[in-house]
């Protein structure tokens, strides 16, 4: 096995993790439904710096912490995303403890189209004829739930606009993973923390409720932090046309779990939107591995 070649299958590896493990979510949020949204994420902000601040020590990463700190431009951008983050940690959370994990996997579906309308509309991204015609018949699809089955499209708007602009100024940071998570948890966490120190007076927080409780809500961090690492470390070692398929593994969980565990209604309108969706990333990926693999035959041509 060439050096190459074991990079790209461990990346595949870890990337099959990371969405398998953001695929199951929703079962963790289930199992601690009893627990307000909001607190939930609190607790996933304080258990998640806590879990980062011991990676950060383990791979001594506190040097490059500092250093994000004192980049005005990244900082600034970092406060932007961690607003972004807790929207969207926020809302799946509370979509998914109110029988809503339907439209939340559709928002995750939406999210590599959005992330195209955002090169388009801000990077300017040129797309080719079955690329428009993609995102047209997404665009179709999402129409057609909201004027059959819309009270939930909020939700899966929200959570495709926030973490795709979310992933879009993360990605122009010139910050890694570990550093820009820990930093953006830090700026978040006076107000979990916050939150968690009130309902623990008011006598209405979850923690100590009992140990099974207590128990799952300090592994929020681990929950938060690993897919995450995952995620950026398969990105490293795989080609994007790859990566671009496995992304559609964890909604397509969600989809599952949402009809066949949890019993959520599957509309017609559901159907036809969903249906719009699936045909729109099946042209597009296939459009993108085509245009990929036509560049690499321009370069290769070239030397």
């Amino acid at each position: 096995m060439t050096q190459d070649h074991a990079r790209t299958r461990a990346g595949f590896l870890m990337g099959l993790g990371a969405y398998l493990l953001w695929g199951v979510l929703p079962l963790y949020f289930k199992a601690i439904q009893h627990v307000n949204a909001v607190e939930i994420v609190a607790h996933r902000i304080l258990w998640s710096l806590i879990f980062l601040g011991a990676l950060a020590t383990l791979w001594a990463r506190w040097p490059a912490i500092r250093a994000a700190i004192a980049n005005r431009r990244v900082l600034l951008t970092l406060m932007a995303t961690s607003v972004l983050i807790g929207v969207n940690w926020l809302i799946y959370i509370w979509a998914v403890l109110n029988g809503h994990v339907l439209a939340g996997s559709l928002g995750y579906y939406l999210n590599p189209l959005v992330n195209v309308l955002l090169g388009v509309v801000i990077l300017k991204e040129k797309l080719s004829r079955a690329q428009m015609s993609a995102v047209a018949l997404a665009a179709a699809g999402v129409a057609v739930l909201a004027a059959g089955a819309g009270s939930a499209l909020w939700i899966s708007l929200t959570l495709a606009f926030s973490f795709a602009t979310y992933g879009f100024l993360r990605k122009v940071a010139p910050v890694d993973s570990l550093e820009g998570l820990s930093i953006e948890t830090a700026l978040l966490a006076p107000i979990a923390l916050g939150w968690v120190l009130w309902l623990t007076a008011q006598g209405q927080g979850g923690m100590g409720i009992d140990t099974r409780t207590t128990a799952l809500l300090i592994l929020a961090g681990a929950v938060t932090a690993i897919p995450l690492l995952l995620f950026t470390a398969a990105a490293k070692r795989l080609p994007y046309s790859t990566l671009g398929f496995l992304q559609y593994i964890a909604p397509s969980m969600q989809f599952l779990l949402a009809v066949l565990v949890f019993g959520e209604k599957l509309t017609t309108a559901h159907i036809v939107c969903f249906g719009a969706i699936w045909a729109a990333l099946a042209i597009f990926t296939f459009e993108g591995v085509r245009l990929g693999r036509a560049a690499a035959k321009a370069r290769a041509a070239a030397f």
